[in-house]
């Protein structure tokens, strides 16, 4: 993978974020040790964007846990169940999955069995408070 495309995901990621009015300051950007996660163009983003890198460490296989499991639902839920004619298709059937199904009803065992979009909105909640 080239660095230009762990940029552009960062960056689309970011412009997301803030259409829906939220600071993306101080986010943690948590990667492998890719040289495309270690290029100055990405570091410079992380930046330009006010956000922090984080890096696993050598051989941590507990670091790319939980995206081997998202890695994994994804395949069973979305590509493993036909053929798509065009990347297109494709991407609007992974990006419905995520914000349908992952984000809002799958429930996780870490942030105690809230769904991902129920924990932001108490996380949001509560700093907003103690503001």
């Amino acid at each position: 993978m080239k660095s230009s495309l762990a940029v552009a995901a960062l960056d689309s990621a970011v412009a997301r974020r803030r259409a829906d009015g939220v600071d993306v300051a101080w986010c943690v950007l948590h990667t492998d040790r890719g040289s495309q996660f270690r290029s100055r163009k990405l570091v410079h983003q992380l930046h330009r964007h006010g956000m922090v890198g984080s890096m696993g460490r050598v051989g941590a296989a507990g670091d790319n846990a939980a995206m081997e499991s998202f890695f994994a639902l994804l395949q069973k839920n979305v590509l493993d169940r036909r053929r798509w004619a065009t990347r297109e298709e494709l991407r609007i059937a992974i990006v419905t999955w995520i914000e349908r199904t992952y984000h809002r009803r799958r429930r996780q065992t870490g942030p105690g069995r809230l769904t991902p979009v129920e924990y932001e909105l108490m996380m949001t909640t509560t700093a907003t408070q103690a503001a």
